[in-house]
């Protein structure tokens, strides 16, 4: 269950990073909120996530989802840059998260 929680934590970190960026400085109170709940959700997540899973792995795992949505999501939602090379690093943050669970 535990990893459940910490994918939900990740794609909370997803939403309020696109959040933060929609905000424009937190200028929009109805999206300002929404990342507030956002990140308040992730942490709780996480925090559920850590009680069995080791500390490195799940931070890592986390952050890993929320940089792997927020790129993918920045490139479809801002017109971001998509490169081969973003999308290599990619799957190499993929790659580094798989590792770090099966070991």
């Amino acid at each position: 269950m535990e990893w459940i929680y910490l994918l939900i934590a990740g794609l909370f970190e997803i939403s309020w990073a696109i959040g933060m960026k929609m905000s424009n400085g937190f200028t929009h109170p109805l999206i300002s909120g929404l990342t507030i709940v956002g990140m308040v959700a992730s942490f709780y997540f996480l925090s559920l996530a850590l009680k069995n899973i080791p500390l490195g792995t799940a931070y890592a795992v986390w952050t890993g989802i929320g940089t792997m949505g927020t790129v993918i999501l920045g490139i479809i939602l801002f017109k971001e840059p998509s490169t081969v090379m973003r999308f290599f690093c990619i799957f190499l943050i993929l790659t580094g998260i798989t590792g770090l669970k099966l070991i």
